[in-house]
């Protein structure tokens, strides 16, 4: 079986959202939900409606019933009787039906509540894509930091080189000692080691960014956008104004508080009279031969039927069912209030996550360009003969320590940011 052709993908983050909207399992589901509840009001809908059918029958009478008749009607025998057969070897019938609802509390109930389970479904379905954006802007954005992590080691490896070319010309003029060479070779092989491991991280990213995307593994990712500090610090919500309603799982819990209320209706309507109209039209043929097409009569039968059903007592099942609509309605609303209070502390607890992170990413930055300094001054004065390995060795060590400590912080403020905007309802 020949292989299926590989496609190649260049996203930037809204490529990628846009993507994964038309492909994750869980967001084509979540549509299809949508779907069905359309076609389940599409039931509730039709059985408002005139219900026709056309009926048909035919029977043949293998053997008739018998009918004892007093043999004097027939000029026999007083006290004695004759065996007649009664009816027809054939039976022919076909007409229509009608059943049309008239009044039925449930049945109203049910096209009420139509418009609310629909939009219950779609905010569901919203929460579900929110979650699924959230965990993209995630994973897109790791591999972004992975790419400056990568150019950071790339940068260190390149200064490493310099930096053993340099000591190699001063060993040779009796400047240096092969232990110095040894040291930064040493260097050299531990960012290597860094650079293979963070790339191959990255490789599991991508693969894990694919499967969100709902995206064939074969198929090959570029990510177009890029990441900056002040990217991060861009588009932050307007806390002044908040509302719950922003929240698209608050809607959710909204519409559920909506519904329970309907089930509630429902039962109370379920204690009135429903009112049904049943008609029928009908036609009867008999033959004592298999002849319906030819010569013949066939009878004409037609009733109409109004019935009127008053429930009087139901043994207190439906009080019971009222009852438990009510308290289901309570367990909503409390479920709704609880909700608010895990927003509001969402909220705080992502702002202080987010300030935070900001303030490190600022103070890492910073830390960051002062390593470099340092670095490069120790440096120059290893080339001049005035410092020592170890000076150097330290400068290293410390410039990788504040690389890595900002590309944590980076990672940690866009993570923070995620979930700030999401808590706030503008994801």
């Amino acid at each position: 079986m020949p292989a299926m052709a590989q496609e190649k993908h260049a996203f930037s983050i809204q490529q990628a959202l846009d993507y994964a909207k038309k492909n994750n399992a869980r967001v084509k589901n979540a549509l299809l939900d949508v779907q069905i509840q359309e076609q389940t009001n599409r039931e509730v809908t039709g059985s408002a409606l005139p219900q026709i059918k056309a009926t048909g029958s035919l029977v043949y009478n293998a053997k008739l019933p018998i009918s004892l008749i007093p043999a004097e009607f027939f000029g026999g025998t007083p006290g004695t009787f004759e065996e007649l057969p009664f009816g027809v070897k054939w039976n022919s019938t076909g007409g229509v039906s009608l059943n049309q609802i008239l009044f039925d509390g449930q049945v109203f109930i049910g096209l009420k509540a139509r418009t609310a389970l629909i939009d219950y479904q779609v905010k569901n379905e919203e929460v579900t894509e929110e979650g699924i954006r959230a965990n993209i802007y995630k994973i897109y954005y790791q591999l972004l930091v992975s790419r400056t992590q990568v150019e950071l080691i790339d940068t260190n490896i390149a200064l490493q080189n310099k930096l053993q070319h340099d000591t190699k010309v001063m060993y040779d003029n009796g400047f240096a000692e092969k232990l110095d060479m040894d040291k930064i070779n040493v260097q050299i092989a531990n960012l290597q080691t860094e650079r293979t491991n963070v790339v191959n991280t990255a490789a599991n990213g991508y693969l894990g960014l694919k499967m969100l995307l709902g995206m064939p593994i074969r198929d090959e990712l570029t990510l177009t956008d890029t990441i900056a500090d002040e990217q991060v610090k861009e588009g932050i919500p307007d806390m002044t104004a908040f509302d719950y309603n922003l929240r698209r799982d608050y809607q959710a819990a909204e519409l559920g508080i909506k519904l329970n209320e309907y089930d509630v209706k429902r039962y109370k309507y379920a204690k009135l009279p429903t009112l049904n109209l049943n008609g029928y039209y009908n036609k009867n043929a008999q033959r004592n031969k298999f002849d319906f097409t030819g010569k013949g009569d066939w009878f004409g039968i037609s009733a109409f039927t109004l019935n009127l059903n008053i429930p009087i007592f139901t043994g207190f099942a439906a009080n019971a069912r009222i009852a438990k609509a009510k308290l289901a309605v309570q367990q909503s609303i409390n479920q709704r209030e609880a909700l608010k209070i895990s927003i509001d502390n969402d909220i705080e607890s992502a702002k202080n996550n987010f300030v935070s992170a900001i303030a490190s990413l600022d103070y890492q930055k910073k830390n960051m360009a002062l390593a470099e300094s340092v670095f490069q001054q120790t440096k120059k004065k290893f080339e001049i003969g005035t410092g020592n390995q170890t000076e150097i060795n330290q400068a290293q060590t410390d410039l990788k320590a504040a690389q890595t400590n900002y590309i944590n912080s980076l990672y940690n403020a866009i993570i923070a940011k995620i979930d700030f905007v999401k808590a706030t309802g503008k994801l």
